[in-house]
């Protein structure tokens, strides 16, 4: 860039800790403009009758405010809507509103024409329970407002389910067979061009392919089917969205789009094709509010993910310790019927999470009419620990104690640091 041309001021609009939120303000940096970080220590909007005065100020923003993690997302939402009155943003939080609603997503998408599965949302349990004879067994029964696999469950037996779960409407939706090992495709879309592709696949045991649970991903960037990259073009400017990752799945009558996530993850897909949207983000930020790059750099930085914490990053963040866990952790535990919150042990000896029959009864979460030759039964639960949320496939063991009905295995704990001295959260001395 010239001496001469403007310097841009990009904030990036991000309550939670995250590699992508990082990685777009350093993709800024490395363009030549200046990044701020807007997490929660640092907004400031004054309005007066002289107009509105951000603090910090910027010139453009990137919504990357994940409100499916959020417990206020509609208040987080409406702090968006305050930049959007005086600055562009990308992600338009009006767009927004309908991409975080998986079942308002599909409504959408269906009314232009984008190819979807059959869904159904109802307001009363007895209303969804007898739409249920029109989409066989089994159906995917989900919240509307969910992320990385959390509050989604195959349900392949004849049971009542809620029009609502841990207070979140839900809904149910048709089952698409992907074969013997479930497969779909992630299409990460900005500025309406395909940035990369992947093919993610579920783990052994699950039928979900969402990398956060543990599912493999293959390049597919190369080879993408048109018919699909048409689907996900198409679904991401009936939205309005600046970028998304979009999911699909091939169908008997081609492909359909599952949901599309306004802030999708990179990691996967930079692990899968070696491409990272954060740059194409970025760059798409700046010039939006009238700033210069370089197509060349633009292009070199896609080939890198730098998730380095910038200057700017609040303190809780730059020290980027993982969470820590003790012993033992009251934890919240959602089934289908509800949640429950409950002692949990912290077992780093246990691959697996189990949990007690009994506890998984109370939840509404049962096991498979079906279950393999051997393998013990299974149940699909979200665990909160620690302030995040995570979606496991525990097993059903009786010898799990009443006390702690719940002992969570390493396929949890790889995200924490266990502290075994350290007593249970919020008792005396902790």
């Amino acid at each position: 860039m010239g001496g001469d041309e403007p310097t841009v001021t990009v904030g990036i609009l991000g309550f939670h800790d995250s590699r992508e939120t990082k990685a777009i303000s350093n993709a800024v940096t490395a363009l030549g403009h200046e990044a701020v970080w807007l997490h929660e220590e640092a907004v400031g909007i004054e309005v007066s009758p002289s107009g509105v005065t951000l603090d910090p100020e910027v010139d453009v923003v990137v919504n990357r405010l994940l409100l499916s993690k959020s417990t206020s997302p509609l208040e987080d939402l409406s702090i968006a809507s305050c930049y959007a009155a005086v600055r562009p943003v990308l992600n338009d939080p009006r767009s927004v509103l309908f991409a975080v609603h998986k079942h308002a997503t599909a409504s959408r998408l269906a009314a232009a024409g984008v190819p979807v599965p059959h869904t159904y949302m109802a307001t009363a349990d007895a209303k969804l329970n007898a739409a249920r004879d029109g989409f066989g067994t089994p159906v995917v029964y989900k919240t509307a407002v969910g992320t990385n696999g959390g509050g989604t469950w195959l349900v392949d037996h004849d049971r009542a389910v809620s029009a609502t779960v841990d207070g979140r409407r839900a809904f149910i939706q048709q089952y698409v067979d992907a074969g013997e090992r479930h497969r779909d495709l992630r299409i990460y879309v900005v500025d309406d061009e395909v940035v990369g592709a992947m093919y993610r696949y579920a783990p052994a045991g699950d039928w979900r392919t969402n990398v956060a649970l543990g599912g493999d991903v293959e390049d597919a960037s190369e080879d993408l089917p048109q018919g699909a990259a048409g689907a996900a073009l198409w679904a991401t400017r009936t939205l309005g969205l600046d970028y998304a990752g979009v999911d699909l799945i091939e169908s008997d009558d081609g492909w359909v789009v599952l949901e599309v996530n306004p802030t999708a993850g990179f990691r996967g897909l930079f692990r899968a094709t070696g491409r990272s949207p954060a740059a194409a983000i970025a760059r798409l930020a700046i010039e939006r509010a009238g700033g210069r790059t370089d197509p060349a750099l633009v292009e070199r930085l896609g080939r890198a993910l730098d998730g380095t914490p910038p200057a700017d990053a609040p303190s809780h963040v730059r020290d980027e310790r993982a969470p820590v866990v003790g012993h033992a952790e009251r934890v919240t535990v959602t089934g289908i019927s509800g949640s429950k919150e409950v002692l949990a042990r912290i077992d780093t000896t246990a691959s697996t999470t189990q949990i007690a029959p009994r506890l998984a009864a109370d939840l509404g979460t049962e096991p498979p009419a079906t279950v393999e030759d051997g393998a013990p039964p299974r149940v699909d639960i979200v665990v909160e620990l620690a302030g995040e949320r995570r979606t496991v496939t525990a097993v059903l063991d009786e010898d799990v104690g009443s006390e702690t009905p719940i002992r969570i295995g390493r396929d949890v704990l790889r995200d924490y640091y266990v502290d075994v001295r350290r007593g249970v959260r919020g008792d005396a001395g902790d």
